[in-house]
């Protein structure tokens, strides 16, 4: 848009804006004010008849070329208002009213009719882009924007089919008209931010996206996105403008490079002959110029455009030395590929290798497979790269290949590689839900039930991977509801107790603890066992181990009234309580919680923690630290206690009013531990009214007060 243009739309907007406060006050029933308003608007008239005439009178972006904005049609359209305004206001003010109204109601249904076509042509249009007519969509979008050029959404999705067509400047006016209707339009940043790249304007298109930020900080993930994307195109123009350099200097690289290509170039040649070339090839490249000389020279199309290396790629040729090409053009590609992003896109984005890549990793040559593997590996270890194989590969059918290769110990270093790094991602995640039972758990299960005979180390890493997947919130319930995985991993539980197996152990304890955290009638059948395992690892020399095994007694024990029985009576109360004198974050934050759900529903628990702990000097102790989880449950687990005989009394004359009320007060900045440590405050004062004294010392009766109420 040029500033002549916005010049005109602004004089427009605020001309349209007085005429529509000159109506509001024709509108009034007062008649002094309708009679100046009157004579403003014959001051207006003459001011817009004065006033030099728009220079624009096209719009700009080429497609439409009906009249713009001008003042002609104000000034008409306000005569009309005045001339029927004196007209009927000198004959009957009835009329005056009723005309104003029937104006009113004219316009509003000419908009209405508007719209309901405007929206009836950006569905044309949008159907016409679904189907990759972006020529036909601008040309319904422009229609609707004849009807309707107030419209943002027509601005956005034109924007959108002209950067399509590459029409960017186009693209980047369509958004700025957006934004005149819009100031927040978020689409309008997007599109802009795009053109802008397309057009290697790179700070402008940090500025579009940055926008965003300012306007929905919530969109930072997507927004770091469309950044790396400039940062990337930054590069890659620094990167080519030095290949051209190196070119135009005719380097012994750049020259190399050339004449491989237009030898590889020649079609029709056998195995061994391209074989030797990429070998060839992959020596020449010798750093980050190298492989963009590559790619400016048409390599990934030379390579793979050839017959017979598509051919040796879907393994199907019997010729000689069809192995060797094979790995030769997979060297290559990671050779070419190795921190470059660019070259990472293109390689992937190319047919021949999504067609092939996937199916690589499950070929029968052991070779094949680990270079296949070593590619992979080196897009999964960056956030690009990732994005690279989840938008262009099949995922499914890849993890599938990647459990396969894990599962019959083939390269199953690199394997779990990718499949670690890929976990870590939500799009992956998403993409797995479907077929995770078949991919990921019947494998981890296979695993578990023979744990005596499969290989610990790549169990664990299965473990760790299967923990990341579980992090969704969908692949979780699939997870935990199975009966045959609660089998198989306490069945390997039990194993790993007796043969001290700690590297399998813990991740497994991991996976159990947040499975169970979403309670299931799958998890509630198996509470009373799992239970069982975790009271013998309270003891374990590992304090991972004892973390562990706490954590998943703090979420089993809720679900399960037969399992806290059972703990109880085989002596938890006095292994919980050796862990919390030890103290550590998160054991303390488990433990204490799995004391509390004890003490909440069995006395003999509550009887045994007195008896444990003199004055509840634990519970005490906690109560002064800062974790909120770890004291809201102390002062619930002390509250629970009070029922115990004496246990108010034995109280007196320590640290423990203080405590309560501090935390009773407000400090705490979750509810429950205010709510926790009120209701124990005043059960204390209730049972034993001589700790009611040291309560007026602080001054807390008002508090106290509060504390009786949450308890009726």
């Amino acid at each position: 848009m040029t500033l002549q243009d916005s010049d005109d739309l602004d004089r427009f907007l605020r001309n349209a804006d007085q005429i529509n406060e000159l109506v509001k006050e024709f509108n009034s029933s007062d008649v002094s004010r309708q009679e100046k308003a009157l004579a403003k608007a014959d001051q207006f008239i003459s001011s817009l008849e004065q006033v030099e005439p728009c220079k624009t009178k096209i719009n700009k972006t080429v497609i439409n070329k009906n009249p713009s904005f001008e003042n002609g049609p104000l000034v008409q359209y306000l005569q009309s208002i005045k001339n029927n305004i004196q007209y009927e206001s000198s004959q009957n003010p009835e009329n005056f009213f009723r005309t104003l109204e029937k104006d009113a109601e004219e316009r509003s249904q000419r908009r209405k009719m508007k719209e309901e076509k405007a929206n009836a042509l950006r569905e044309q249009g949008n159907e016409a882009f679904t189907q990759g007519d972006y020529e036909t969509a601008v040309r319904f979008y422009t229609e609707g924007l004849e009807q309707l050029r107030d419209m943002q959404a027509l601005y956005t999705n034109r924007a959108q089919a002209f950067i399509k067509l590459k029409r960017y400047k186009e693209a980047i006016n369509d958004c700025e008209w957006a934004l005149r209707c819009n100031e927040k339009c978020i689409k309008a940043y997007i599109h802009m931010g795009k053109s802008h790249l397309a057009l290697k304007d790179f700070p402008q298109s940090r500025i579009c996206y940055r926008k965003i930020l300012e306007i929905e900080p919530q969109r930072e993930t997507m927004v770091k996105a469309y950044l790396r994307q400039v940062d990337l195109g930054e590069k890659v123009a620094l990167q080519e403008k030095e290949a051209w350099e190196e070119l135009q200097a005719g380097t012994e690289q750049a020259t190399a490079v050339l004449e491989l290509l237009k030898k590889l170039d020649r079609p029709n040649e056998i195995n061994l002959y391209y074989c030797g070339g990429l070998e060839l090839l992959s020596q020449a490249i010798k750093d980050c110029t190298g492989q963009t000389l590559f790619r400016l020279n048409n390599g990934f199309s030379i390579i793979n455009g050839n017959n017979i290396v598509r051919s040796c790629l879907s393994q199907n040729s019997e010729d000689p030395y069809t192995v060797d090409l094979c790995m030769s053009v997979v060297k290559l590609w990671r050779t070419v590929c190795t921190g470059n992003e660019q070259n990472q896109q293109l390689l992937m984005e190319c047919p021949v290798t999504r067609q092939h890549m996937v199916q690589l990793l499950a070929s029968p040559i052991c070779e094949i497979q680990k270079e296949s593997l070593e590619l992979l590996s080196l897009y999964s270890q960056t956030q690009h790269g990732r994005d690279v194989l989840i938008g262009n590969l099949n995922l499914c059918q890849m993890a599938e290949n990647l459990m396969s290769c894990v599962c019959r110990d083939t390269s199953s270093a690199s394997a779990l590689t990718v499949l670690k790094n890929l976990a870590a991602e939500n799009k992956f995640k998403i993409q797995s839900r479907e077929n995770f039972t078949a991919v990921f758990a019947l494998p981890l299960e296979h695993l578990l039930s023979n744990i005596m005979t499969a290989d610990h180390k790549i169990l664990a890493s299965v473990i760790s991977v299967i923990g990341s997947m579980a992090l969704d919130d969908v692949i979780n319930k699939k997870l935990a509801g199975r009966e045959e995985f609660w089998k198989c991993a306490l069945q390997a539980m039990e194993w790993c107790v007796a043969c001290e197996c700690r590297s399998v152990l813990y991740p497994l304890l991991g996976l159990m603890i947040n499975l169970a955290s979403n309670p299931s009638q799958v998890v509630q059948e198996h509470a009373v066992l799992a239970s069982s395992r975790c009271m013998d690892l309270l003891s374990d020399s590992s304090g991972g181990v004892i973390t562990r095994a706490a954590g998943l007694l703090s979420v089993l024990l809720p679900m399960s009234s037969d399992a806290t029985q059972e703990v109880v009576r085989n002596g938890i109360v006095k292994k919980l309580l050796k862990i919390l004198k030890v103290g550590g974050e998160m054991s303390s934050r488990y433990s204490i919680k799995a004391l509390t759900v004890c003490t909440a529903s069995i006395p003999r628990a509550c009887e045994e923690l007195v008896k444990l702990d003199k004055r509840l000097h634990t519970l005490r102790k906690l109560l002064g630290g800062i974790d909120e989880l770890v004291v809201g449950n102390a002062a619930l687990c002390m509250g629970h206690c009070l029922e115990v005989d004496g246990a108010a009394s034995g109280l007196l004359g320590t640290d423990c009013v203080p405590l309560l009320l501090r935390h009773s007060a407000g400090d705490a900045k979750r509810a429950a531990v205010r709510q926790n440590a009120a209701i124990t405050l005043g059960k204390l004062c209730k049972i034993e009214p001589r700790h009611m004294e040291k309560l007026r010392e602080l001054h807390g009766l008002e508090i106290l007060h509060s504390c009786v109420r949450l308890i009726t």
